[in-house]
């Protein structure tokens, strides 16, 4: 087995440019991060192009399959290659493939309109994999699906439900023509608690960006918007929050 000791390497270079939308386009791969993420992904039937571990790992029982693609490096390759404070020492290249909406589309959705923090786009898929939701659609504007903040705070989710990219304004005229209703979140005039709508197994959830809520071109086409009556004195919950409660009542 190789062994790299020096951050300098040009298969770490390389590696370390994998964590950059620019440069995962142009290879077609992504850096993934931490023993937890490299394992959902395996376990999911993903073969990655490389394995870079630390001694430590070596012996473990998930990687002996993947002997000939697996790197030994030192702790201070792996602090290099790391985005995180305290790195685990273990990186795997995956494969970049871009989903497809299967077809005909049918079951129940999460959209994600313009999301950008990390944090709540790896919240949001975490709890839809939770609510049994199995496609969630990132729009425009949301925050990259393989941007390392959002790999990490998806934990592993990722490898559960099929993770789409895709223009919202059109997909939402495409399942409503499929006969699926597409519920927006914001509290307006015209929204209905979310308690009014029943739990279906065929449905749409568009969640906002967390500062301007959703687009109103999207607000306009929606079946219904929905609100989470708010009984105390907070003025909002957090976009993450506000989508769990909806998720978990309309697949109930």
């Amino acid at each position: 087995m190789e062994y790299i000791s020096s951050a300098k390497n040009e298969h770490i270079k390389a590696a370390k440019k994998l964590t950059v939308k620019k440069y995962q386009k142009q290879a077609g791969a992504y850096l993934l991060e931490g023993w937890h993420l490299v394992e959902e992904a395996i376990n999911a039937g993903i073969t990655p192009k490389r394995i870079y571990a630390t001694n430590k790992y070596l012996a473990e029982r998930l990687l002996k399959p993947l002997y000939e693609i697996t790197t030994e490096i030192s702790d201070d390759v792996a602090k290099h290659l790391a985005e995180t404070e305290t790195p685990q020492g273990i990186f795997a290249i995956l494969p970049l493939e871009e989903e497809k909406l299967d077809a005909p589309l049918a079951g129940q959705y999460l959209l994600l309109d313009q999301i950008q923090d990390p944090g709540n786009v790896g919240t949001l898929v975490r709890t839809a994999d939770a609510a049994g939701i199995k496609t969630v659609v990132f729009g425009g504007g949301t925050a990259d699906a393989h941007n390392p903040k959002v790999l990490r705070a998806m934990q592993g989710s990722q490898f559960h439900v099929k993770i789409v990219a895709t223009p919202l304004p059109t997909l939402v005229k495409k399942l409503q023509q499929a006969g699926i209703p597409v519920y927006g979140s914001e509290l307006n005039a015209n929204a209905k608690p979310y308690r009014d709508v029943a739990p279906s197994d065929q449905f749409a959830l568009i969640v906002g960006n967390e500062g301007n809520g959703m687009a109103k071109e999207l607000l306009n086409v929606t079946d219904a918007n929905l609100y989470i009556p708010i009984k105390g004195r907070a003025e909002s919950l957090n976009v993450a929050i506000a989508g769990a409660v909806i998720m978990f009542h309309l697949t109930a």
